[in-house]
């Protein structure tokens, strides 16, 4: 998730009564976007609207996370993006301390800091160089942004920084770029998670070597459905990695501007693509195999998923 992606729409509402529609066009689900520039703008307007101060990131995040208490959320992984740091001169180590101010019991938050492939610039460069090395807090770092744009080497050589520091790698590769990006991503970058990954469809090599290195897709099906990245549900590649072998995980991206949440994301799976109840269970599960978290916490939660499924099928030893 996204959490500039992840205002809830309530805030817009309370500190600009009447400015604002209570529903708008973009986050209906039969909404979908022309193309990404547009979808971009409307979240960077929006996000811009509210977001000025860290302050501004604790009130998000305690509002998200008490939904996702609601929704029986356990693990968030969440990203905040780099640019603001430069557009707004907030530094990003109190933009993470704002942020796990707001963590309630009962949910482990993990941050990561999501940059585009240009946000190496003469103010950020330093920046990122001292965040994968110093900042308390911070989980990882994720390629965002355009694919469009050129790869370049401060890239491979940032995120080894950040491997050698303990951080998570990530990259987002193959949403509308080629599957050559998904593989770049995990030659180059050495990443073992990749975001949406939809193109690497196109090539059984990569799916291949995918799976055999353990490469898991963490998907965002509403994204990928309101951003046209395929055009009907028929088309949506899940199954196709499922067979592959590659696990895959599921998540929201940006709620604010898609009107959805996790629940949708499961809900939309079992009626738009006909997966069954212990497909979706898989899933949760392979979401909770690749989180940070102790064997014991990890296996505690499959198990809670693995009595879910019993429940919902009537097995007598349900509880």
């Amino acid at each position: 998730m996204h959490i500039e992606g992840a205002i809830p729409w309530e805030m817009f509402e309370s500190r600009f009564p009447g400015e604002f529609p209570i529903d708008p066009d973009f986050r209906q689900p039969e909404f979908r976007y022309d193309n990404f520039a547009q979808f971009e703008s409307i979240l960077i307007d929006h996000a811009l609207r509210i977001i000025q101060e860290p302050d501004d990131y604790a009130e998000i995040a305690d509002i998200v996370f008490t939904r996702h208490l609601q929704q029986n959320v356990r693990y968030v992984e969440l990203s905040f993006h780099a640019g603001i740091i430069e557009f707004l001169n907030m530094p990003g180590q109190e933009i993470i301390a704002a942020i796990r101010s707001a963590v309630p019991p009962g949910l482990e938050v993990r941050i990561f800091l999501g940059m585009s492939r240009n946000s190496y610039s003469d103010y950020l460069g330093g920046i990122l160089e001292d965040a994968v090395e110093n900042w308390d807090g911070l989980y990882g770092i994720d390629l965002h942004g355009p694919e469009d744009l050129p790869t370049l080497n401060w890239m491979p050589k940032l995120w080894k920084k950040a491997q050698v520091n303990g951080r998570v790698l990530k990259a987002h590769a193959g949403e509308f770029g080629p599957a050559e990006n998904v593989r770049w991503a995990v030659d180059k970058l050495g990443v073992k998670r990749i975001q949406h990954g939809i193109q690497a469809s196109t090539d059984e090599d990569l799916l291949k070597m995918l799976a055999h290195q353990g490469v898991v897709f963490d998907l965002c099906p509403i994204s990928n459905y309101k951003l046209r990245v395929f055009d009907r549900w028929e088309e949506y590649p899940l199954h196709q990695f499922m067979n592959a072998g590659i696990s895959c995980t599921i998540s929201t991206d940006d709620p604010m501007s898609f009107g959805n949440c996790l629940n949708d994301e499961y809900r939309v799976l079992q009626q738009n693509m006909g997966f069954s109840v212990h497909e979706l269970a898989q899933f949760a599960k392979n979401g909770f195999q690749v989180a940070d978290l102790s064997d014991s916490s990890r296996m505690e939660s499959i198990e809670e998923i693995d009595q879910l499924v019993r429940l919902a099928e009537g097995h007598p030893n349900a509880r």
